[in-house]
């Protein structure tokens, strides 16, 4: 790049450029917004927004003194491993998605160990937030700015969260979130038991109540008891080689989850079962709030449209080096992020220009060399072997 930019002061532009990335004091969120601004029009020329998309991607990360750097689970290698995870939130159309927010996950080790922020450069106004609770600020931010709205998809390590759902609910967003199998839940038709009759002294009693022969049931009960009938084999899209689909059901129930501290039961929502042929048991749940007369099928397709977003991170890894960032501290890190995020910001706005159908095959775009007599930083001279 500073070869391109600058061939007669190569070195010079190379520390601008990394400067630029590690130290400058610009905004992440102004560019992040002005980002957003100037793609998301040329998406939606193809598509309304259909989904916002909760996910988290992991960076593994030798040593301890990079910023977030821990031992935590690492969905790139798939196991606990030394890495950092960043939260972020995209919006989607049937065709195309785009990361509109990206923060660090601060593990309270390093958010409580002061000599570990300092170091590091980590804001003061940063403080410990779990993974739900970064992604329900990002959403917040996505509302507050009036972003073209989406059903909200998440994983189950969001999903199970009920302050998650209940803060999206508090929002006005519907979601689609996968949940655990352990999650309990009232089955249809069924709800806690009303609170204890007035005492002759005192203030009536007003929390819901349970007792030995009633009680919730796991997702994964409410799963196996249904009959054989209730699932049904459903293509939700068009694969690479062949139709993606599988065995569903999906059932009305209200969530569980300390309702016994409530004084009304929780609302009636979708549960969705995954249970392919072949399994022995069920393989994913969502629950939602989509509309009760949403169908089984419309559901389906929501609910696996997270798997857009597998691609963006992709590109933004393979093609646009977003794992590359080698330093320690907190601005360039989130600095390294968003200017990896932009440049993919355009690349998803040049290719919405054309019809989806028209994507297939060379579009003409020609990427200038750099200059004839330019030699990468640490590269061999001619006199030297390869």
């Amino acid at each position: 790049m500073a070869g391109r930019l600058d061939p007669e002061n190569t070195q010079a532009m190379r520390q601008s450029l990394h400067h630029l990335v590690a130290k400058a004091p610009w905004s992440d969120e102004i560019l992040l917004d002005e980002m957003r601004n100037h793609v998301l029009p040329a998406m939606q020329k193809q598509g309304p927004v259909v989904a916002w998309i909760v996910d988290d991607t992991g960076f593994p990360k030798k040593g301890k003194h990079s910023v977030g750097v821990t031992r935590q689970y690492c969905g790139q290698v798939g196991k606990q491993d030394n890495c950092r995870v960043a939260v972020s939130l995209s919006v989607a159309t049937w065709s195309s998605s785009l990361p509109i927010a990206y923060r660090l996950y601060l593990p309270k080790e390093w958010a409580e160990n002061a000599e570990r922020r300092e170091k590091t450069e980590v804001p003061e106004e940063v403080e410990f937030q779990t993974k739900p609770d970064i992604a329900l600020d990002q959403i917040r931010a996505a509302v507050a700015a009036e972003v073209a709205r989406g059903v909200v998809l998440a994983d189950a390590a969001y999903g199970t969260n009920t302050e998650f759902r209940d803060g999206l609910t508090e929002l006005g967003l519907p979601y689609v979130v996968g949940v655990q199998s352990s999650m309990t839940v009232w089955e249809s038709g069924k709800q806690p038991l009303p609170a204890k009759p007035r005492g002759k002294i005192g203030r009536p009693p007003r929390l819901l109540q349970r007792s030995t022969g009633h009680q919730p049931v796991s997702v994964k009960q409410v799963a196996m008891s249904l009959p054989s009938m209730a699932f049904k084999e459903i293509t939700w899209r068009e694969g690479t080689d062949r139709k993606l689909r599988s065995c569903f059901a999906a059932v009305r129930v209200r969530a569980a989850h300390r309702d016994y501290e409530k004084a009304e039961p929780h609302a009636e929502e979708w549960l969705l079962i995954e249970w392919p042929r072949g399994e022995a048991e069920p393989t994913k749940y969502w629950m939602s709030t989509l509309p009760v007369d949403t169908t089984c099928k419309a559901l389906i397709k929501i609910a696996k449209h997270r798997w857009i977003i597998e691609r963006d991170y992709l590109e933004l890894k393979q093609e646009l080096g977003l794992g590359h960032f080698e330093g320690r501290n907190w601005r360039g890190f989130h600095h390294h992020a968003t200017l990896c995020v932009a440049a993919y910001g355009f690349l998803v706005a040049e290719r919405n220009r054309f019809s989806p159908s028209a994507r297939v095959g060379h579009l003409g775009f020609v990427v200038p060399g750099p200059a004839p007599d330019f030699r990468p930083r640490g590269s061999l001279g001619p006199h030297r072997a390869a």
